[in-house]
Order: structure tokens, then sequence, then C-alpha cells
């Protein structure tokens, strides 16, 4: 089964399941669906960070600072964060990911109710190959001054995602 056939949950501007449909048609309609996004950090504290491969869907070849992707027809966003993280990253036995927030994500792409976890991965990565094309674990002052100078391009949905993260933080949310 390609990615493209992989059966997704429909919903609504409130997170409710209106519907079932494969992801190349959610992404052709602009369905909105659940993605999930897992910032991860090592044992110093540094982000994994990595160029997505040039056979993605979605934001070919740009940066991201989290692992993740959408959340499967019926699946939790809890489980598709570990799932996900697990896949991306490319380890087993990581620990559950912590939930943080949730906002609706409606920008390049489409639109998708996007969770937002984070989870400490002292592992050794191996990360998939398919997803990955390049990764390094970079402080956090690193991420920061690639987002400011722009000289990187980043996925618009992680993007967001990384600016209500330090919104999250300061408390400014």
């Amino acid at each position: 089964m390609s990615a493209a056939d992989e059966v997704l949950d429909v919903v609504d501007r409130k997170d409710r399941v209106t519907g079932r449909a494969p992801r190349g048609e959610v992404y052709a309609a602009g369905l909105i669906h659940r993605c999930v996004f897992v910032l991860a950090t090592d044992g110093q504290g540094r982000i994994f960070t990595h160029r997505r491969t040039d056979s993605k869907l979605v934001f070919p070849s740009y940066y991201d600072m989290f692992v993740g992707g959408v959340v499967g027809a019926g699946e939790s966003y809890a489980a598709a964060a570990l799932r996900e993280a697990g896949e991306e990253l490319g380890v087993a036995g990581l620990e559950q990911p912590e939930p943080l927030f949730k906002f609706l994500y409606e920008g390049p792409g489409g639109a998708w109710w996007s969770y937002v976890h984070e989870v400490r991965c002292e592992l050794p990565v191996r990360p998939q190959a398919s997803e990955v094309a390049w990764h390094a674990w970079l402080p956090a002052q690193e991420v920061a001054r690639r987002v400011a100078d722009g000289s990187w391009p980043w996925v618009p949905d992680g993007l967001e995602a990384y600016r209500r993260l330090l919104e999250f933080r300061s408390g400014s949310r």
C-alpha cells in the first residue's frame, strides 16, 4: 500500500470525525484531517532536525524540527505520536511522547488538526530512509538561528507548530 492509499479520518473544524478517505484523496480535496508533531530532544537538549526526502507527498526536501505525520483512521493522537516518532527516528522502546497542545493548522498544503508532543530520545537513531534524507541533533539556539535567518526552507506546518511551541513555553498562550 502506498502512502496515498492510507485511510485517514476526515474531521471538521472542531476536530470531530465526519468520514474517512484515502490520504491522496484527502490531500487532493483539501479535507481537514489529523497530524501529530513530536519534538525529539536528546540527553543534551539538542533537537532532532531533518530534511525530508524528495519523495514526500507534502513539502518534499524541506527541513523540519519535528518528527510526526498523519493520524490513521481510528488511531488516537497519542498512539500516532509514538508510532510516528519511533518510525521516523528508527527506534524501538521510545517513551510515550508528552502531549502539549493542539491547534488547527491552515496554510500552505491545506488544513489539519495538529497535536504537538515532545519526547526525550537517548537511543541511537536510525532515521527512516523513506522519510529522512539528512538529520542532525542541533542545539535549540542553532534551530532558532536557522528559522530566523531563513537559510533553510522549513515545512510551513512545522514552522507554525514551532512558533506556537515557543509561545506555549513562554506562557503567552
